[in-house]
């Protein structure tokens, strides 16, 4: 997938929201692609981008979305809908209000399978309890009810929706928020073993930057809708080249308490209806000159496939 100076904005009564600001990056098959950031930056908008599912008054109004050569911008909702699911699956943050209450755990993957499949009913059944296998899940739960399960459970049923086409590509938009740090690494390492099983393509939303440091092999840091970083995994840890994405590493607590001091970083994200016109990180930044309030930095690739918005890298 290539995704091409997208801009989604939110057409609001104060005024235009640009919660997805000229963004682009590339996935390959195989790879995960770890999105950063905090709470408001993007990171979802641009998740639900790409399947079209942006709710109004959201919408795309520039750039493209290359999925195996269609342009899913250009694409009719009659195509879409066979795309969407099949091809490009998504986990969405809150289990508990993505699945219907009143339907069994069960029908809620044999109806994703036939939608989009020609097979039995009995047939759907069958894969969908060899599904419930592999998600670590009892098959004879397959006629339990949401609200019977807990919420580290939900989260596998998600998963398992996901994952009942084999889709080319699957968006997981926040799937450890709601968890406790053990249900958390449970469902990382099933996400893992999963990734390997089913040879997937991930783009995994996270605003816990350690969660990337284990899955992913890029990642894109987003603030205030831009992406202002992108490289390998490895590399932004040992060597950070946005003030932004060095701040997020300083802010995460130290579990070995060698220091006391608990960093973060100052001020708030800038108003996304009225950002300022220098870099949108500027006010916030300890390396700020007067360049970097006057003028944007655009994102340029300063090392072999390591992309940065920085005034200080230009």
């Amino acid at each position: 997938m290539q995704v091409e100076n997208l801009k989604t904005y939110y057409f609001t009564k104060q005024g235009v929201v640009r919660a997805v600001d000229n963004v682009s990056f590339e996935i390959y098959e195989g790879e995960t692609l770890g999105l950063v950031g905090e709470s408001g930056c993007g990171k979802s908008t641009l998740g639900f981008s790409i399947m079209k599912l942006i709710p109004p008054p959201g919408k795309i109004v520039n750039g493209k979305i290359l999925f195996k050569g269609k342009d899913l911008v250009e694409l009719p909702e009659n195509e879409m809908r066979k795309i969407r699911g099949k091809r490009i699956a998504m986990i969405f943050q809150d289990p508990m209000t993505s699945l219907n209450p009143l339907m069994k755990i069960g029908d809620h993957i044999v109806e994703t399978i036939l939608t989009h499949e020609n097979v039995t009913k009995e047939e759907a059944y069958t894969r969908a309890k060899k599904l419930l296998d592999d998600l670590g899940i009892s098959r004879e739960r397959i006629n339990d009810y949401p609200h019977q399960f807990s919420g580290g459970m939900r989260q596998r049923v998600m998963i398992g929706l996901a994952l009942a086409l084999n889709p080319d590509l699957i968006i997981a938009d926040e799937p450890t928020t709601a968890l406790d740090v053990i249900v958390e690494a449970q469902i990382l390492d099933l996400m893992k073993k999963l990734k390997e099983a089913y040879r997937l393509t991930l783009i995994l939303i996270t605003h816990n930057i350690g969660i990337v440091a284990e899955m992913a092999d890029k990642i894109g840091v987003m603030y205030a809708g831009k992406l202002v970083e992108l490289s390998k995994t490895l590399p932004i840890f040992e060597e950070p080249l946005h003030p932004y994405t060095e701040a997020l590493l300083d802010s995460v607590p130290n579990i070995k308490l060698s220091e006391q001091t608990l960093k973060w970083i100052p001020g708030s994200p800038p108003n996304l209806l009225n950002p300022i016109k220098g870099c949108r990180f500027a006010p916030r930044c300890k390396y700020a000159e007067k360049r970097c309030f006057e003028e944007e930095p655009k994102i340029i690739e300063v090392e072999k496939n390591r992309f940065v918005a920085c005034h200080l890298r230009g």
